[in-house]
């Protein structure tokens, strides 16, 4: 069995952070020896937040009594020797939580009113407006204060129905989905609508955000978890129990919520909680592990997902089995295969995003300042053969050369014009796209479908109506993909004249590819379209609901679009950055070109010293270029412990 999910973390996190430092490191050093521009400043900050804050987001799902919160205490938080989250019998998450950890804010619980339903905000606004929260400290050295307050997630309050039916919790038209009534008529509805927990743990202040997201009631009547949050999970663990098996609610989270693509099943998992049930006196251990085998082999056809990613476990056991420190009793719970399988799947998926991130980032540094190190010695090359001409050489010789400097450098500066007609075309281009990319825009784009979900009544043809306005927002990136191909052909062809003109050696970075932005419209749209079944039906026809499908929409879109634009405008940046760096060197080149002639007429021994001064630099520029390649080879080199793990596997099979 390999490290737990907890080690892997905890490995994932050190990676990242000495990596995070090496990127600062090459920073410093670039600044230091003036090789740093805007556009390569920019990209070390990007890559370095990129790995710094990192976030891995696993969210739990089942429906109620699954044991979904004592899983979650049994993995994350039995180093507390008790229950964090409430699990105990009767009690247990009502309303879908995130454990986060953000060091500017206090420890705390911050619970959003559920009567906040009533309203057409999202989850994504409410949280930008803080006021609207109770909240509630946590105390970090006292468990028992912490699992007091975090018991608050379990509170409910009664309602008449049709207060219930306003907040989303009863449907006229599915009795069996509906709370029972008490004796006066009440049903009972969860007090709160989300629930941020903030804290200092360990693997949260490493970047581990956990979604805790409790029935089929909660999560169909909040559009947000399903076409936002769930989605943009790395992992989802999908809790059945044994005692239970796949019933109707269980299928109905699947199929409408959960249910994964062809690229995404490896990111589900799907446990099998409460075996001790099955841990019969009568059944020898043979027969409950095959019973056990035919229950999972009958999720896993259900389900259609793998046998493998389906895992059987006692959470209940396996966090018993962790605070006494049973090892025995923990292998049984079956709880470190379930660990196993979320380091690898998730450690796994996270380490190649941020390997290829990486990888692609540095290689495109190293080549920007081997540029700008290669014109720096190009200069030198030219200053140094145009000292050698002049040795020997009388006076008026010399001050021939210093005119012809002064021509050329005035000839320089009038191209200076033509430069800033380029930068102007550039940038209304530019302007095209980030209109096309706008918030704007995107509203526009989604006038008609917005219309159609906040009609009253059953949504006839709406189904029509998302696959026209996805195909629409997927020719947007198509345009804004050709709109970026049409400003690199643009560039290309300035540079290549500039590089003719004045021996530049300008090189337009590759087009931006805005293929994964086409295929994250594509996801979304499958979540959105699995919305539209028939068992949610009956909600999107009350406009308040469809308000807030509509809304988290609009927010998911967003973000795509704006990712887009911040691609293409890092992109911008590197190809005028660029530019902006070799006038900048030619320009110093003239003035180092004049500060030599100048020496060389006032004293005899000024070529000599200088032409030994163009040498030495020209050793330093060496030995730069050297250390960038060092450096690079370094960042390079630091691998993440899941490679470390497989090169250590791999030898020891070698040598066994």
């Amino acid at each position: 069995m390999g490290p737990s999910f907890n080690e892997q973390f905890d490995q994932h996190s050190a990676w990242r952070r000495g990596f995070a430092q090496q990127l600062r490191a090459l920073s410093a050093w670039l600044a230091d020896h003036e090789l740093m521009d805007a556009a390569i400043e920019e990209q070390l900050q990007r890559l370095e937040t990129q790995v710094r804050s990192d976030k891995v987001m696993v969210a739990f799902v089942a429906e109620f009594s699954r044991g979904k919160s004592e899983l979650i205490n049994a993995i994350f938080f039995a180093g507390y020797g008790r229950r964090i989250m409430p699990a105990s019998a009767g009690r247990t998450t009502m309303c879908p939580t995130e454990l986060a950890y953000d060091p500017a804010v206090p420890p705390s619980l911050s619970l959003l009113p559920i009567d906040s339903r009533l309203q057409p905000l999202g989850l994504t606004e409410w949280r930008l407006q803080p006021a609207h929260w109770t909240k509630f400290p946590l105390d970090v050295n006292d468990a028992t204060q912490m699992a007091r307050a975090i018991a608050k997630v379990a509170e409910v309050r009664k309602v008449t129905q049709s207060q219930a039916r306003a907040l989303g919790f009863w449907h006229d038209e599915l009795p069996q989905e509906n709370p029972l009534p008490d004796a006066q008529g009440l049903v009972e509805v969860p007090m709160w609508r989300h629930a941020l927990i903030n804290f200092p743990h360990p693997l949260l202040k490493q970047g581990l955000v956990i979604l805790d997201t409790p029935g089929l009631n909660a999560v169909g009547a909040e559009p947000e978890l399903t076409v936002s949050l769930i989605p943009q999970a790395h992992a989802v663990v999908f809790i059945l129990g044994a005692d239970t098996g796949v019933t109707r609610s269980d299928l109905a989270i699947w199929r409408e919520h959960l249910a994964p693509s062809a690229e995404s099943v490896a990111a589900r998992l799907v446990v099998l909680n409460k075996i001790d049930t099955l841990w019969d006196s009568l059944d020898s251990p043979a027969q409950v592990q095959a019973q056990l085998e035919r229950q999972c082999e009958t999720v896993a056809q259900v389900l259609d997902v793998p046998r493998a990613q389906v895992v059987p476990i006692s959470a209940q056991k396996g966090l018993m089995a962790k605070i006494a420190c049973d090892d025995l009793l923990l292998e049984s719970s079956g709880l470190p295969v379930l660990e196993d399988a979320l380091a690898r799947g998730i450690m796994g998926q996270r380490q190649a995003i941020l390997r290829a991130a990486v990888g692609s980032a540095v290689t495109g540094l190293k080549t920007q300042v081997t540029r700008l190190i290669h014109i720096r010695r190009r200069d030198l090359d030219d200053q140094m053969a145009e000292l050698r001409s002049l040795r020997g050489k009388n006076a008026s010789v010399i001050g021939v050369m210093r005119k012809r400097i002064e021509r050329e450098q005035q000839e320089f500066d009038q191209s200076t014009a033509k430069i800033q007609a380029v930068r102007s075309v550039h940038l209304k281009l530019l302007r095209d796209i980030f209109q096309q990319l706008g918030t704007k825009a995107l509203r526009a784009e989604l006038a008609e479908l917005t219309q159609a979900l906040q009609h009253r009544g059953v949504k006839l043809g709406v189904r029509k109506i998302y696959a026209q306005t996805f195909e629409h927002l997927r020719a947007t990136i198509d345009k804004a993909q050709t709109g970026a191909a049409e400003i690199h052909a643009m560039l290309e062809g300035t540079f290549r004249q500039l590089n003719a003109e004045f021996g530049f050696s300008l090189q337009v970075p590759p087009v931006p590819q805005f293929g994964a932005f086409a295929q994250e419209l594509t996801h979304i749209e499958r979540s959105h379209v699995r919305y539209l079944s028939l068992g949610n039906a009956l909600k999107l026809a009350q406009p308040e609901f469809a308000e807030r499908l509509v809304r988290a929409l609009g927010t998911r879109l967003r973000t795509v679009f704006e990712s887009a634009a911040n691609e293409l405008e890092l992109w911008s940046k590197a190809a005028t950055a660029q530019l902006d760096a070799q006038l900048r060197e030619r320009r110093r080149s003239f003035s180092r070109r004049m500060e030599a002639v100048e020496r060389i007429q006032q004293a005899a021994s000024g070529l000599v010293e200088r032409i030994a001064e163009i040498e030495s630099n020209e050793q330093q520029l060496i030995d730069l270029e050297r250390e960038l390649a060092h450096r690079a080879a370094q960042l390079m080199a630091i691998r993440a412990p899941g490679e470390i793990a497989q090169d250590t596997h791999s030898s020891s099979v070698s040598r066994a």
